[in-house]
Protein backbone atom coordinates (compact mmCIF):
# COMPACT_ATOMS: atom_id res chain seq x y z
CA UNK A 1 0.00 0.00 0.00
CA UNK A 2 1.61 3.51 -1.19
CA UNK A 3 1.42 6.54 1.13
CA UNK A 4 -1.24 8.05 -0.75
CA UNK A 5 -3.50 5.09 0.51
CA UNK A 6 -2.27 5.00 3.89
CA UNK A 7 -3.50 8.87 4.30
CA UNK A 8 -6.36 8.45 2.21
CA UNK A 9 -7.80 5.83 5.27
CA UNK A 10 -6.77 7.90 7.77
CA UNK A 11 -8.47 11.15 6.39
CA UNK A 12 -11.73 9.29 5.98
CA UNK A 13 -11.77 8.14 9.17
CA UNK A 14 -10.74 11.75 10.75
CA UNK A 15 -13.69 13.23 8.79
CA UNK A 16 -16.11 10.25 9.73
CA UNK A 17 -15.34 11.22 13.73
CA UNK A 18 -15.57 15.20 12.82
CA UNK A 19 -18.88 14.47 11.60
CA UNK A 20 -20.07 12.28 14.44
CA UNK A 21 -18.72 14.61 17.34
CA UNK A 22 -21.47 17.36 15.17
CA UNK A 23 -23.95 14.78 15.19
CA UNK A 24 -23.26 14.14 19.12
CA UNK A 25 -24.38 17.60 19.88
CA UNK A 26 -26.70 18.17 17.68
CA UNK A 27 -28.45 14.87 19.68
CA UNK A 28 -28.07 15.74 22.90
CA UNK A 29 -28.88 19.66 22.01
CA UNK A 30 -32.42 17.85 21.39
CA UNK A 31 -32.10 16.15 24.37
CA UNK A 32 -32.18 18.93 26.85
CA UNK A 33 -34.94 20.50 24.37
CA UNK A 34 -37.43 17.97 24.63
CA UNK A 35 -36.47 15.89 27.68
CA UNK A 36 -37.29 12.90 25.63
CA UNK A 37 -35.77 9.18 26.88
CA UNK A 38 -36.27 8.42 23.21
CA UNK A 39 -33.74 11.07 21.87
CA UNK A 40 -31.68 10.17 24.34
CA UNK A 41 -31.25 6.49 22.99
CA UNK A 42 -29.75 8.39 20.02
CA UNK A 43 -27.27 10.57 21.53
CA UNK A 44 -25.88 7.58 23.55
CA UNK A 45 -25.21 5.90 20.40
CA UNK A 46 -23.63 8.79 19.50
CA UNK A 47 -21.34 9.10 22.79
CA UNK A 48 -20.52 5.05 21.39
CA UNK A 49 -20.07 6.62 17.71
CA UNK A 50 -17.56 9.83 18.74
CA UNK A 51 -15.21 7.10 21.59
CA UNK A 52 -15.20 4.23 19.03
CA UNK A 53 -14.45 6.47 16.01
CA UNK A 54 -11.27 8.04 17.64
CA UNK A 55 -10.74 4.57 18.65
CA UNK A 56 -10.69 3.27 14.80
CA UNK A 57 -9.05 6.17 13.95
CA UNK A 58 -5.86 5.11 15.78
CA UNK A 59 -6.28 1.51 15.17
CA UNK A 60 -6.00 2.33 11.74
CA UNK A 61 -3.01 4.22 12.37
CA UNK A 62 -1.46 1.63 14.20
CA UNK A 63 -2.72 -0.60 10.98
CA UNK A 64 -1.11 0.57 8.26
CA UNK A 65 2.47 0.54 10.22
CA UNK A 66 4.74 -2.22 8.58
CA UNK A 67 5.62 -5.55 9.42
CA UNK A 68 8.84 -5.01 11.91
CA UNK A 69 10.39 -7.84 14.03
CA UNK A 70 8.16 -7.74 17.35
CA UNK A 71 5.02 -7.68 14.58
CA UNK A 72 6.08 -9.75 11.50
CA UNK A 73 2.39 -10.31 10.20
CA UNK A 74 1.93 -6.44 10.66
CA UNK A 75 -0.36 -4.47 13.27
CA UNK A 76 -3.39 -5.51 11.02
CA UNK A 77 -5.23 -6.99 14.06
CA UNK A 78 -5.65 -4.08 16.20
CA UNK A 79 -8.66 -3.20 14.03
CA UNK A 80 -10.61 -6.23 15.23
CA UNK A 81 -9.85 -5.33 18.44
CA UNK A 82 -10.91 -1.63 17.78
CA UNK A 83 -14.11 -3.31 16.58
CA UNK A 84 -14.58 -5.94 19.21
CA UNK A 85 -14.53 -2.24 21.94
CA UNK A 86 -17.05 -0.63 19.49
CA UNK A 87 -19.37 -3.69 19.69
CA UNK A 88 -19.09 -3.54 23.37
CA UNK A 89 -19.75 -0.29 24.24
CA UNK A 90 -22.82 -0.11 21.43
CA UNK A 91 -23.89 -3.19 23.67
CA UNK A 92 -23.40 -1.33 26.95
CA UNK A 93 -25.29 1.36 25.65
CA UNK A 94 -28.10 -0.47 24.92
CA UNK A 95 -28.68 -1.75 28.20
CA UNK A 96 -28.24 1.59 30.05
CA UNK A 97 -31.21 2.55 27.87
CA UNK A 98 -33.22 0.03 28.56
CA UNK A 99 -32.55 1.07 32.35
CA UNK A 100 -33.38 4.85 31.45
CA UNK A 101 -36.91 3.86 29.69
CA UNK A 102 -37.81 1.66 32.67
CA UNK A 103 -36.93 4.20 35.36
CA UNK A 104 -39.15 6.76 32.98
CA UNK A 105 -42.17 4.59 33.24
CA UNK A 106 -42.18 4.80 37.13
CA UNK A 107 -40.79 8.54 37.00
CA UNK A 108 -42.64 10.23 33.87
CA UNK A 109 -41.28 13.51 32.80
CA UNK A 110 -42.81 16.56 30.98
CA UNK A 111 -41.45 16.13 27.07
CA UNK A 112 -41.07 19.72 25.74
CA UNK A 113 -40.68 21.22 21.85
CA UNK A 114 -40.60 17.55 20.43
CA UNK A 115 -41.04 18.62 16.86
CA UNK A 116 -37.86 20.38 16.85
CA UNK A 117 -36.28 17.12 18.29
CA UNK A 118 -37.75 15.20 15.66
CA UNK A 119 -36.38 17.30 12.70
CA UNK A 120 -33.01 16.92 14.43
CA UNK A 121 -32.62 13.15 14.63
CA UNK A 122 -34.16 12.94 11.32
CA UNK A 123 -31.80 15.24 9.45
CA UNK A 124 -29.07 13.29 11.80
CA UNK A 125 -29.91 9.91 10.46
CA UNK A 126 -29.46 10.76 6.86
CA UNK A 127 -26.41 11.96 7.78
CA UNK A 128 -25.58 8.46 9.12
CA UNK A 129 -26.90 6.77 6.26
CA UNK A 130 -24.81 8.66 3.69
CA UNK A 131 -21.16 9.07 5.48
CA UNK A 132 -21.88 4.95 6.71
CA UNK A 133 -22.37 4.07 3.13
CA UNK A 134 -19.33 6.14 2.14
CA UNK A 135 -17.24 4.74 5.13
CA UNK A 136 -18.22 0.75 3.93
CA UNK A 137 -17.70 1.85 0.29
CA UNK A 138 -14.02 2.53 1.16
CA UNK A 139 -13.39 0.06 3.68
CA UNK A 140 -13.90 -2.80 1.66
CA UNK A 141 -12.32 -1.22 -1.93
CA UNK A 142 -9.07 -0.46 1.09
CA UNK A 143 -9.38 -3.71 3.19
CA UNK A 144 -10.05 -2.19 6.22
CA UNK A 145 -12.06 -4.06 8.93
CA UNK A 146 -12.31 -0.65 11.12
CA UNK A 147 -13.76 1.63 8.35
CA UNK A 148 -16.41 -1.59 7.30
CA UNK A 149 -17.33 -2.21 10.69
CA UNK A 150 -17.64 1.85 11.52
CA UNK A 151 -20.03 1.68 8.40
CA UNK A 152 -22.42 -0.61 9.56
CA UNK A 153 -23.12 0.62 12.88
CA UNK A 154 -23.67 4.31 10.78
CA UNK A 155 -26.07 2.08 8.76
CA UNK A 156 -27.46 0.58 11.92
CA UNK A 157 -27.95 4.05 13.84
CA UNK A 158 -29.99 5.16 10.82
CA UNK A 159 -32.14 2.23 10.81
CA UNK A 160 -32.81 3.28 14.64
CA UNK A 161 -32.81 6.72 13.77
CA UNK A 162 -35.69 6.30 11.28
CA UNK A 163 -37.52 3.54 13.86
CA UNK A 164 -37.39 6.39 16.65
CA UNK A 165 -38.57 9.77 14.32
CA UNK A 166 -41.59 7.30 13.81
CA UNK A 167 -42.16 6.40 17.31
CA UNK A 168 -41.60 10.08 18.29
CA UNK A 169 -43.72 11.01 15.53
CA UNK A 170 -46.76 8.62 17.26
CA UNK A 171 -46.15 10.37 20.86
CA UNK A 172 -46.15 13.85 19.14
CA UNK A 173 -50.12 13.66 17.94
CA UNK A 174 -50.75 11.57 20.97
CA UNK A 175 -49.39 12.76 23.86
CA UNK A 176 -49.28 9.77 25.35
CA UNK A 177 -46.13 10.03 27.88
CA UNK A 178 -45.51 5.96 27.99
CA UNK A 179 -45.10 5.24 24.42
CA UNK A 180 -41.78 7.26 24.85
CA UNK A 181 -40.71 4.79 27.45
CA UNK A 182 -41.81 2.65 24.93
CA UNK A 183 -39.96 3.59 21.80
CA UNK A 184 -36.52 3.70 24.01
CA UNK A 185 -37.07 0.06 25.27
CA UNK A 186 -37.44 -1.27 21.82
CA UNK A 187 -34.20 0.55 20.13
CA UNK A 188 -32.52 -0.29 23.32
CA UNK A 189 -32.58 -4.03 22.65
CA UNK A 190 -32.07 -3.43 18.66
CA UNK A 191 -28.84 -1.15 20.14
CA UNK A 192 -27.53 -4.75 21.91
CA UNK A 193 -28.32 -6.66 19.21
CA UNK A 194 -26.16 -4.85 16.74
CA UNK A 195 -23.85 -4.14 19.38
CA UNK A 196 -23.41 -8.65 20.01
CA UNK A 197 -23.36 -9.06 16.15
CA UNK A 198 -20.26 -7.05 15.79
CA UNK A 199 -18.93 -8.75 18.99
CA UNK A 200 -19.63 -12.01 17.27
CA UNK A 201 -17.78 -11.30 14.21
CA UNK A 202 -14.29 -9.26 15.79
CA UNK A 203 -13.99 -12.76 17.99
CA UNK A 204 -14.25 -14.87 15.18
CA UNK A 205 -11.49 -12.43 13.47
CA UNK A 206 -9.35 -13.00 16.35
CA UNK A 207 -9.90 -16.77 16.57
CA UNK A 208 -8.83 -17.10 13.09
CA UNK A 209 -12.07 -18.73 12.51
CA UNK A 210 -11.93 -20.31 8.96
CA UNK A 211 -13.42 -17.06 6.52
CA UNK A 212 -15.76 -19.17 4.13
CA UNK A 213 -16.04 -15.91 1.43
CA UNK A 214 -12.95 -15.56 0.96
CA UNK A 215 -12.08 -19.60 0.68
CA UNK A 216 -14.60 -19.68 -2.25
CA UNK A 217 -13.16 -16.41 -3.37
CA UNK A 218 -9.54 -17.96 -3.99
CA UNK A 219 -11.05 -21.42 -5.34
CA UNK A 220 -12.73 -19.46 -7.99
CA UNK A 221 -9.38 -17.56 -8.58
CA UNK A 222 -7.43 -20.69 -8.79
CA UNK A 223 -10.25 -22.88 -11.11
CA UNK A 224 -10.08 -19.37 -13.77
CA UNK A 225 -6.14 -20.21 -13.68
CA UNK A 226 -4.76 -23.60 -13.15
CA UNK A 227 -2.86 -25.17 -15.19
CA UNK A 228 -2.40 -28.50 -16.61
CA UNK A 229 0.26 -29.12 -14.53
CA UNK A 230 -1.30 -27.97 -11.44
CA UNK A 231 -2.07 -31.72 -10.18
CA UNK A 232 -3.69 -30.46 -6.70
CA UNK A 233 -4.34 -27.86 -3.78
CA UNK A 234 -4.03 -28.26 -0.40
CA UNK A 235 -2.98 -27.52 3.01
CA UNK A 236 -4.67 -23.89 2.11
CA UNK A 237 -5.31 -21.48 5.22
CA UNK A 238 -6.16 -17.80 4.91
CA UNK A 239 -5.51 -15.44 7.58
CA UNK A 240 -6.21 -11.65 7.17
CA UNK A 241 -4.22 -8.71 9.13
CA UNK A 242 -5.75 -5.59 8.53
CA UNK A 243 -5.47 -5.01 4.49
CA UNK A 244 -3.16 -8.11 4.07
CA UNK A 245 -4.20 -11.19 3.75
CA UNK A 246 -1.70 -14.17 4.93
CA UNK A 247 -1.94 -17.30 2.53
CA UNK A 248 -0.38 -20.98 3.03
CA UNK A 249 -0.96 -23.73 0.29
CA UNK A 250 1.02 -27.37 -0.76
CA UNK A 251 1.09 -27.26 -4.94
CA UNK A 252 1.28 -30.82 -6.20
CA UNK A 253 3.29 -31.19 -9.46
CA UNK A 254 4.49 -34.30 -11.22
CA UNK A 255 7.15 -35.98 -9.33
CA UNK A 256 9.65 -35.67 -12.14
CA UNK A 257 9.99 -31.56 -11.98
CA UNK A 258 12.91 -30.46 -11.79
CA UNK A 259 13.35 -27.69 -8.67
CA UNK A 260 13.30 -25.41 -11.28
CA UNK A 261 10.31 -26.22 -13.26
CA UNK A 262 8.89 -26.60 -9.75
CA UNK A 263 9.50 -23.22 -9.33
CA UNK A 264 8.28 -21.80 -12.21
CA UNK A 265 4.96 -22.85 -11.69
CA UNK A 266 4.98 -21.74 -7.80
CA UNK A 267 6.20 -17.95 -9.09
CA UNK A 268 3.02 -18.43 -11.68
CA UNK A 269 0.73 -19.44 -8.88
CA UNK A 270 2.33 -16.74 -6.91
CA UNK A 271 2.18 -14.03 -9.57
CA UNK A 272 -1.86 -15.22 -10.23
CA UNK A 273 -2.81 -14.86 -6.50
CA UNK A 274 -1.20 -11.57 -6.10
CA UNK A 275 -2.75 -9.82 -9.16
CA UNK A 276 -6.03 -11.25 -7.71
CA UNK A 277 -5.49 -9.25 -4.55
CA UNK A 278 -3.78 -6.17 -5.57
CA UNK A 279 -0.56 -7.08 -4.16
CA UNK A 280 -2.41 -6.84 -0.48
CA UNK A 281 -0.94 -10.83 -0.07
CA UNK A 282 1.50 -12.67 2.06
CA UNK A 283 1.87 -15.80 -0.07
CA UNK A 284 4.17 -18.93 0.98
CA UNK A 285 3.86 -22.04 -1.43
CA UNK A 286 5.18 -26.00 -0.48
CA UNK A 287 5.34 -28.13 -3.46
CA UNK A 288 4.67 -31.44 -3.09
CA UNK A 289 5.24 -34.45 -5.76
CA UNK A 290 2.40 -36.18 -7.23
CA UNK A 291 1.58 -40.06 -6.80
CA UNK A 292 -0.41 -42.58 -8.88
CA UNK A 293 -3.42 -41.84 -6.63
CA UNK A 294 -4.11 -38.60 -8.23
CA UNK A 295 -3.88 -39.80 -12.04
CA UNK A 296 -7.09 -39.88 -12.49
CA UNK A 297 -7.66 -36.25 -12.04
CA UNK A 298 -4.50 -35.34 -13.77
CA UNK A 299 -5.10 -33.03 -16.97
CA UNK A 300 -1.30 -33.97 -18.48
CA UNK A 301 -2.24 -35.79 -21.42
CA UNK A 302 1.66 -36.59 -22.41
CA UNK A 303 2.83 -38.32 -18.93
CA UNK A 304 4.60 -40.68 -19.25
CA UNK A 305 4.12 -41.94 -16.06
CA UNK A 306 0.56 -42.06 -16.39
CA UNK A 307 -0.77 -45.46 -13.87
CA UNK A 308 -4.65 -44.46 -14.37
CA UNK A 309 -6.42 -42.78 -17.34
CA UNK A 310 -7.77 -39.26 -16.35
CA UNK A 311 -11.52 -39.54 -15.18
CA UNK A 312 -12.59 -36.17 -14.13
CA UNK A 313 -11.40 -32.71 -13.28
CA UNK A 314 -11.05 -32.55 -9.57
CA UNK A 315 -12.66 -28.57 -8.92
CA UNK A 316 -11.36 -26.70 -5.70
CA UNK A 317 -14.73 -25.76 -4.33
CA UNK A 318 -14.66 -24.62 -0.60
CA UNK A 319 -15.61 -28.19 0.72
CA UNK A 320 -12.65 -29.67 -1.65
CA UNK A 321 -10.31 -27.29 0.18
CA UNK A 322 -11.69 -27.75 3.81
CA UNK A 323 -11.63 -31.36 3.75
CA UNK A 324 -7.90 -30.85 2.20
CA UNK A 325 -6.67 -28.10 4.36
CA UNK A 326 -5.37 -30.50 7.30
CA UNK A 327 -4.34 -33.46 4.86
CA UNK A 328 -0.11 -34.34 4.49
CA UNK A 329 0.64 -36.29 1.90
CA UNK A 330 2.72 -39.43 2.20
Amino acid sequence: MNQNEKKFKYRVQFQIVTISIILFVGKLIAYFLTNSIGILTDALESTVNVITGFVSLYSIFLALKPQDGDHPYGHGKVELLSASLEGFLIAFAGLFIIFEAVKRLFLPAEIHQLDIGIIIVAVAGLVNYVVGLYSIRVGKKHHSIALVSGGKHLLSDTYSSIGLVFGLLVLYFTKVAWLDSLVAFVFGFVIIYTGLRILKETVAGLMDQADMAQIEQIGEILNQNRSSKWVDIHNLKIVKYGNTHHIDCDLTLPWYYTIIEAHDESERLQQIIEESYSNRVDLTIHTDACSERFCKNCQIDNCQHRMHKFEELQMWNVSYLISRSSLVLK
